[in-house]
């Protein structure tokens, strides 16, 4: 029989043509009719297809926005009075971090998995970022993550690492910031930046600038006093000596009130 072509349907027929059952008609007709239905009803009206667009990004909204406001009741938890604000030159180093790109590297979270907790230590809570502005979790991991890093090394171990991260990490594909340890940060920028967190809602006391001044050289002549006794010469206004402030500080109050939250038998 010659192929010939059916008036109505556009549809063939011939030797190798398979004819339609009548499941397949049926779920043809039921998609059409849906699709006719929604045009019909909702696409068609624009007053109709406003109000529930409207409708489904206020649900989405209220779902992001109402724990925000929910902090002091049901969520307050998620602060902790055991952390405390960066000291001046903790923010000084931290400002050094995002300058050179180092979170693009690096993350500052560590997933509630057993095989991330075995290397990196505890997983991190909300209330270890209450804080941090902004926010510097990463998105990936060329290096390990930093979260749990502070007082892992010593001082010596970090000044060593920047300006050759392979004396210290054989095999590690990261650059050298060799620049660190040469380069000073101005105590007047970092007290701008004192007062721009204060602003903001970070409880620091005394930001004119002779106080952060003194509160940067004061911590800095300890990390100094730490490096003189592996033999290395550093001044106290070296960015190198602020990053590793920084560094020194990362999640070591969070790391201590867990291991006392286990010790008492209330480890969460």
């Amino acid at each position: 029989m010659s192929e010939q072509n059916q008036e109505g349907t556009g549809k063939t027929s011939g030797p190798d043509s398979t004819p339609e059952t009548g499941s397949e008609a049926g779920k043809g007709q039921s998609g059409a009719g849906y699709g006719q239905f929604h045009r019909r009803v909702i696409e068609s009206r624009s007053a109709v297809l406003a109000v529930l667009t409207t409708v489904a990004i206020s649900v989405g909204a209220l779902v992001e926005l109402i724990p925000m406001f929910m902090s002091n009741s049901a969520l307050s938890w998620e602060r902790g009075d055991h952390i405390t604000p960066y000291s001046p030159l903790e923010v000084a180093g931290r400002d050094i971090y995002i300058r050179e790109g180092c979170y693009l590297c690096h993350s500052q979270m560590i997933r509630p998995m057993r095989a991330e907790i075995l290397r990196y230590g505890e997983w991190t809570r909300a209330a270890e970022y209450q804080y941090d502005r902004p926010f510097l979790l990463g998105s990936r991991r060329l290096g390990p993550d930093l979260q749990r890093v502070g007082q892992k090394y010593p001082d010596a171990w970090h000044y060593e690492h920047m300006r050759d991260p392979r004396s210290t990490s054989p095999g590690s594909v990261m650059p050298a910031y060799s620049w660190l340890h040469r380069d000073k940060y101005d105590p007047a920028d970092i007290g701008k930046s004192i007062r721009a967190l204060a602003k903001v809602g970070t409880p620091y006391v005394g930001t004119d600038d002779a106080s952060v001044a003194a509160a940067l050289e004061s911590q800095a002549r300890g990390i100094i006093t730490s490096l003189a006794s592996a033999g290395i010469t550093a001044e106290w206004d070296d960015e190198i000596i602020a990053l590793t402030a920084y560094l020194q500080r990362l999640g070591v109050e969070g790391r201590v009130y867990l291991q006392q939250q286990q010790q008492q038998g209330g480890g969460q």
